[in-house]
């Protein structure tokens, strides 16, 4: 676990593998739960009869944005921010997501302080790359660059 206690912990850690998060399994009850809340139930997601028959990826395969939803959990796991008076997510500078993730398979999170940037006001800038890959797997299933704005 990478802890940050301070502006200056965080802009003199640009460019630093933060570390990884424990696996985690994606079960087809959570693919489920993403549906409802979202309400995307493409069956290639959420009909496991009819992914297994006739899926390319023979069976069903969790949502993009599932796999992305995970990424504040598992980073949890990696990195911290204390001794801040807010910490605010800003968005995303790009999320890609070059290889699916099948239901029953174990994810993990790898992060890396892409860049740090102060602007101004006690205000830190960080730009995370977040990394999911699955167990085994010759290509990650995301790739995003998170941006949050810390203030001291």
């Amino acid at each position: 676990m990478r802890v940050f206690t301070s502006a200056s912990d965080i802009l003199a850690a640009a460019g630093e593998e933060l570390g990884s998060s424990e696996w985690l399994t994606v079960t087809q009850e959570r693919v489920n739960q993403f549906a409802e809340a979202t309400g995307d139930h493409q069956w290639i997601h959420v009909d496991v009869e009819r992914a297994t028959k006739e899926s390319p990826f023979g069976g069903p395969i969790a949502h993009g944005y599932l796999t992305l939803s995970l990424v504040p959990m598992l980073a949890w796991q990696v990195y911290s921010v204390e001794n801040a008076k807010l910490a605010v997510n800003y968005g995303s500078n790009k999320v890609r997501f070059p290889s699916p993730v099948p239901v029953g398979s174990d994810v993990q999170l790898t992060a890396t302080l892409a860049s740090a940037t102060e602007i101004g006001d006690g205000w830190v800038e960080m730009v995370v790359t977040q990394t999911v890959t699955v167990r085994d797997a010759a290509k990650p299933s995301l790739v995003a660059e998170t941006v949050t704005r810390v203030a001291f």
